[in-house]
């Protein structure tokens, strides 16, 4: 008997009208997508992350948030982004005290192993989970599936 392999069909969410439009302006650094799965939420994320554009990160971070719903995930994917400042990091550890207040857990995904190391240095270890990819992350969700990547 062979065991089927479940699809994950990724949903585009939106964002607001004000966050689109700052990071489609033409000096953004910052670029991002989110897309929700039945497991969990997550948010792509690309360029510089850094003092100007904290207030549209954090921005960012809450509106994602706010499409997840226990018992999904919330995961950040840092893949893509080139630098992020010390703000960046501080920013990911408020939402997720303000996600496991609402039971569901924000996971950082990077493969760069000095996500890791600043995350761990500044102390958020205990509060930030990171990952080096999100299909095997969304894996650990329900064992008996298996996901292909988007």
């Amino acid at each position: 008997m062979s065991r089927a392999v479940t699809e994950v069909f990724a949903t585009p969410l939106r964002l607001s009208a004000r966050l689109v439009s700052e990071l489609g302006a033409e000096n953004s650094t910052m670029r991002a997508t989110v897309q929700g799965f039945d497991s969990a939420v997550i948010v792509y994320v690309g360029g510089d992350i850094d003092a100007c554009n904290d207030g549209n990160w954090r921005l960012l971070l809450a509106e994602a948030s706010a499409f997840v719903t226990a018992p999904q995930l919330f995961i950040v994917d840092v893949n893509s982004v080139e630098f992020m400042s010390c703000s960046a990091y501080e920013a990911l550890a408020e939402e997720a005290h303000r996600c496991r207040e609402r039971g569901i857990e924000l996971c950082l995904v990077s493969i760069d192993p000095s996500v890791s190391r600043i995350v761990t240095a500044c102390g958020l270890d205990d509060i930030l989970s990171v990952h080096p990819s999100t299909p095997q992350r969304m894996q650990l969700v329900d064992p008996s599936h298996q996901y292909q990547a988007c």
